[in-house]
């Protein structure tokens, strides 16, 4: 559904761009066109002739790897996929492709995460930012992992970033700087989205004593919270929405993390607890209801339309 989506997101037309760039170069000229690993596949799309469905196939299959991956380290898997349906999957990963897949490789770090691999957390950010860059903001995150070495951790992440920043962000930093702060490029939506995360971490915040889970976990989804609720404040100070709103897509995972968690936490810690699991899922479906009739760029994703059946039927 997501790979194999046809004119379908506001980027759709940009990203045919991205290969029709690339056709023709050798592999090493096409590697300079952007972030890497996405520009990779558009060569490869372009050699083979597969086109977009190829890029986007594949970016699909990292990004739900990703997805499913974290939803089943939930107590209720299936209602965390429930909450992330209406906004990641159907907005971020139909309509940001670079970005819904390095959030997808994020969710996969930050399941290493939770296990204390602070290692593979690491590789998974810096496989994300091959993708879109700015994924490189969870790196720090490393630090709150709860491990009984964390200065040694802060050590090695410290490093890992300044090595990271020298060979994949430095040459970035002023197009960014140009494009999103100086240009002030404003998002429509961007307060909402922010809200998004600002709920579910507000309620996590109030209730965080009834959530069962590790005190490392605790502590590190605490210092999620507040970073939630401090985009608020960013959004109201920052010269452009558009730059506060493209970093707080990696905070997404918090409103699964929370929202599939919450029915236990405020309901029978072990208990079916069903209308508060159908308070989530009203929600989820008021989401999409809310973002299908009223988003301005909603117009870019209807109708849907899914390619086979598009080849089939023309």
């Amino acid at each position: 559904m997501v790979g194999f989506r046809f004119q379908v997101g506001g980027d759709w037309i940009t990203y045919l761009e991205h290969i029709d760039a690339v056709t023709g170069m050798s592999l090493q000229e096409a590697l300079t066109q952007g972030d890497p690993a996405y520009s990779l596949l558009n060569w490869l799309a372009a050699e083979t002739g597969l086109w977009i469905y190829f890029t986007n196939t594949v970016c699909a299959a990292l990004f739900t790897w990703g997805l499913l991956v974290f939803c089943r380290a939930q107590p209720r898997p299936w209602l965390a996929l429930v909450v992330a349906v209406p906004y990641l999957v159907t907005v971020v990963a139909m309509g940001y492709t670079r970005q819904g897949t390095a959030i997808g490789l994020a969710m996969l770090g930050l399941v290493a995460l939770s296990e204390r691999k602070t290692l593979r957390f690491v590789v998974f950010v810096v496989l994300a930012a091959t993708f879109h860059k700015s994924a490189v903001i969870l790196m720090p995150l490393a630090i709150l992992a709860g491990t009984k070495r964390r200065i040694w951790t802060l050590a090695w992440v410290c490093v890992a970033s300044v090595l990271f920043y020298g060979l994949m962000l430095e040459n970035s930093v002023e197009t960014l700087k140009f494009g999103y702060l100086e240009q002030q490029y404003q998002s429509q939506g961007a307060a909402i989205r922010v809200a998004m995360n600002a709920v579910p971490a507000a309620l996590f915040l109030w209730y965080r004593r009834k959530f069962e889970m590790p005190q490392a976990d605790r502590t590190f989804w605490t210092w999620m919270s507040f970073a939630a609720l401090g985009f608020v404040i960013l959004l109201l100070v920052s010269p452009s929405s558009t730059a506060v709103d493209r970093l707080a897509l990696y905070w997404i995972p918090l409103q699964l993390y929370v929202l599939s968690r919450l029915p236990n936490a405020i309901g029978n810690p072990t208990g079916q607890n069903k209308q508060w699991v159908y308070a989530v899922v009203a929600y989820s479906a008021a989401v999409l209801f809310v973002w299908l009739f009223f988003a301005q760029t909603a117009f870019a994703w209807l109708p849907y339309q899914f390619y086979p059946f598009v080849w089939m039927f023309q």
